[in-house]
């Protein structure tokens, strides 16, 4: 009986474990769409103000736009994008340990049929998730 209780009760942390994990990237993921609206119409300025701040930090907002334009200019407008992948992690290399969430999703730009675009997120003090990383390929 005592054995069928453990089981039990691995059982139910596993599954709150993933439930926690589920919750987490679908915050991030809400958050991550609102950030890359602001890069889809091309406000770049807002995206940056947006951000978190080790994103700040890494790169002033001057920077930022004018990386971000030589990136997302050439592509056009964007003409999908769907979910691919989300990962919750609890460390990530070169950074402190924290709660990331690291979403993958599948797009198309006007000149671009089929991109991976990577957005990386972190769960600040506030409690809210911010950008830390966008990357396309």
């Amino acid at each position: 009986m005592l054995r069928r209780t453990l089981l039990i009760g691995a059982a139910s942390l596993a599954c709150a474990t993933a439930s926690h994990a589920a919750d987490a990237t679908t915050e991030a993921r809400l958050s991550a769409e609102r950030w890359l609206a602001l890069v889809d119409v091309g406000d770049y300025a807002a995206s940056w103000q947006q951000a978190g701040a080790l994103f700040k930090g890494a790169m002033d907002a001057e920077r930022w736009t004018r990386s971000v334009s030589a990136v997302r200019g050439p592509l056009g407008a964007l003409r999908q994008r769907k979910d691919k992948s989300a990962d919750a992690q609890q460390t990530l290399p070169g950074l402190p340990d924290g709660q990331y969430a690291v979403l993958a999703y599948d797009s198309a730009f006007a000149n671009k049929a089929a991109a991976v675009e990577t957005v990386t997120l972190v769960k600040e003090p506030d409690g809210a998730w911010r950008v830390i990383g966008y990357f396309i390929r």
